[in-house]
């Protein structure tokens, strides 16, 4: 069958990693100084990555590709070298894939290659870890009744894709830009971080419209005359890319605006 995927000029690419900001399958690490998409499988060859990358190292191609065979991948990816091969068998560890797993091991032992250490419980800079079942474990309330908090919310749309970048509430206004999980991570998200502020909320690794995201942005920061900046994003790698988005956008806008950075902890703290 012939399907599109993208394809990277290792020429032209610089290994920014901006890309990975784009790609919400994690399919792209930057190993050895490159970009790299380390696993077809996990590629849409919807080019939402083309748009964040600098220097248009990306681009789309229409190939001849069968169905999914771990055979044949594991095959090109071995030209690559160990590090793209660790790479590979950790995103697939990370996703669950054990026949995959059991097949790329079978093609190294035939081929007499060493396999590598892949299985290290640290974050992966694809952002594989914001997709990792786990159970949270919380000290039980002193308190006998919740607490009731008064809402901060001030301003709605709160979506940056469904957002007017001439809305009124947006002229001289300290923005709170945040990712989508962080309300339900922090508990006390309106009185810490939204009080005064003018929220926008959006998704660096599901969103597939970051290159609109950061034209938008640009044309805030430029026209509505933004007093300050708070970022507040989850500690997952992919989560970071709101910090690459805003500053994209504010290079775009040459607008200069102060910022404030916040990184909170799947427990729910500040770090």
């Amino acid at each position: 069958m012939k399907r599109d995927i993208i394809r990277i000029d290792e020429e032209k690419c610089t290994g920014c990693g901006d890309c990975m900001v784009g790609c919400p399958e994690g399919a792209l690490q930057v190993i050895d100084g490159k970009a790299r998409l380390i696993n077809d499988l996990f590629c849409d060859g919807l080019g939402a990555c083309i748009g964040t990358c600098p220097e248009g190292a990306i681009e789309i191609e229409s190939r001849e590709a069968k169905p999914y065979d771990e055979y044949e991948v594991i095959e090109n990816i071995i030209k690559s070298g160990p590090n793209v091969i660790k790479a590979h068998l950790q995103h697939l560890h990370d996703h669950g894939q054990k026949d995959l797993i059991a097949q790329a091991l079978e093609v190294l032992e035939k081929k007499d290659i060493e396999v590598p250490d892949y299985k290290e419980d640290k974050p992966l800079p694809c952002g594989c870890p914001s997709s990792m079942a786990q159970n949270i474990t919380r000290k039980e309330s002193k308190f006998e009744e919740p607490t009731i908090l008064s809402a901060e919310l001030k301003n709605w749309p709160v979506q940056l894709q469904l957002l007017s970048p001439n809305a009124p509430y947006l002229k001289n206004a300290d923005l709170l830009i945040a990712a989508d999980c962080v309300p339900f991570a922090y508990p006390n998200f309106h009185q810490r971080f939204l009080k005064d502020k003018v929220l926008i909320i959006l998704c660096p690794k599901l969103d597939k419209t970051i290159d609109q995201y950061v034209d938008k942005l640009a044309e805030i920061f430029k026209t509505q005359n933004i007093k300050s900046i708070s970022i507040v994003h989850m500690e997952v790698p992919c989560c970071s890319g709101i910090e690459i988005i805003v500053k994209r956008a504010l290079e775009k806008s040459k607008a200069n605006i102060i910022i404030k950075d916040y990184t909170i902890s799947i427990n729910g703290e500040i770090i």
